[in-house]
């Protein structure tokens, strides 16, 4: 039995809908999930990733990267082949693709390359400076006295 009641996490928390979504999200996960095409993500910096797809036998024009309310699309759609070949053997798959990467906030796309068979997109996390944490001056207790008049007792 793989079902989780998440329903007392939302009872007791306000805003954290977003990871129960992410553990249904996996825990859900089929057992005949598509694998194709074969992937990597690697971290190449405390902030950076890099995802490396193979997509042998796809060009630039047949790929398509899209990011849509912080989840990554990566389609492949390779056009038909009119020429007629007779292959004996045929392993390189050209079938159409899609592949979805969620993204945690504040994440973006830097940049994609297609190189060797290798589509790589490279991600980095961009902390705004609202968010980032800061130093708060604490104020001394002879600062906030300092506009008083000076008194003198008469007795």
């Amino acid at each position: 039995m793989r079902a989780f009641d998440l329903t007392p996490l939302y009872r007791a928390t306000v805003g954290f809908d977003q990871i129960a979504d992410l553990m249904d999200r996996a825990l859900a996960s089929d057992v005949g999930q598509n694998t194709y095409p074969p992937y990597n993500i690697e971290k190449t910096d405390d902030d950076a990733w890099r995802i490396s797809i193979a997509v042998a036998g796809f060009s630039e024009n047949d790929l398509a990267i899209e990011l849509k309310d912080r989840s990554l699309h990566v389609t492949g759609r390779k056009a038909n082949d009119d020429s007629a070949r007779n292959y004996l053997h045929r392993g390189i798959a050209t079938r159409a693709f899609e592949r979805r990467f969620h993204l945690a906030d504040h994440v973006r796309v830097t940049g994609a390359s297609h190189e060797n068979g290798m589509l790589h997109i490279d991600l980095m996390r961009e902390v705004p400076e609202a968010l980032k944490p800061r130093r708060i001056e604490i104020a001394s207790q002879g600062k906030t006295d300092a506009n008083l008049v000076e008194a003198k007792s008469v007795n």
